[in-house]
């Protein structure tokens, strides 16, 4: 297994303009949130189990999941939300395991959002966070997925706090500022994990070939 740096964030915090910025310098990106979808994709046995465990109706007419309305009967009941996730965990992350194992760049990283909730970082060798303010989160949650405030808060409320995501960083981003900004963190970053790769790729070649004495 590579090196491997996890980013993760609140909602509405800019995960994926960080995770673009990366992509563009050659990194290679695995997002948790991709991989979630394309597991229940049309025509996938975890699709054909959810529409018989949840009714029919939560299939579009295009044979897609409807995701709003899945997350919106999750949410009020835990005991369904603990059978989705018992579904789908092991499928992600078998493909997530595929995809790490099938990457190139000398890091990789890997894209979170439920990092913290789900006790996955010490999963990863280095830990980035995209941080921005909670009234943020909030106006940008609005904004994207046209919502009411109190809709905004309780998404907010149902994941880790600020301070939990922070507790385990060994890097943060702040986007609460200006597109250029991140791209100028990113490089930075960038080249700090280029090094820390490097000298793990070295001192696994020192554990495995150790030097004679």
């Amino acid at each position: 297994m590579g090196y491997t740096v996890a980013l993760t964030g609140g909602i509405g915090s800019g995960k994926s303009t960080v995770a673009d910025t990366f992509s563009r310098l050659g990194v290679n990106v695995i997002d948790a949130d991709i991989i979630a979808r394309q597991v229940v994709e049309p025509g996938t046995s975890a699709l054909r189990a959810i529409a018989d465990y949840f009714g029919s109706e939560l299939i579009e007419p295009n044979g897609a999941l409807n995701r709003r309305m899945l997350r919106e009967r999750i949410f009020a009941h835990p005991e369904e939300k603990a059978w989705l996730n018992a579904l789908l965990h092991p499928l992600i992350q078998q493909e997530t395991q595929k995809q790490m194992r099938e990457a190139t760049s000398p890091y990789v990283l890997w894209v979170v959002p439920l990092l913290v909730e789900n006790q996955l970082h010490e999963k990863a060798d280095r830990v980035l966070v995209v941080d921005v303010s909670v009234d943020t989160q909030i106006q940008r949650t609005m904004a994207r997925d046209n919502v009411a405030r109190e809709h905004a808060e309780q998404i907010l409320a149902a994941q880790a706090t600020r301070e939990a995501r922070l507790a385990v960083a060994d890097d943060v981003i702040d986007n609460n500022g200006t597109p250029d900004a991140i791209a100028s963190d990113v490089a930075r970053l960038h080249q700090q994990y280029l090094a820390y790769a490097a000298q793990a790729v070295l001192q696994e070649n020192h554990n495995v070939h150790p030097r004679s004495v």
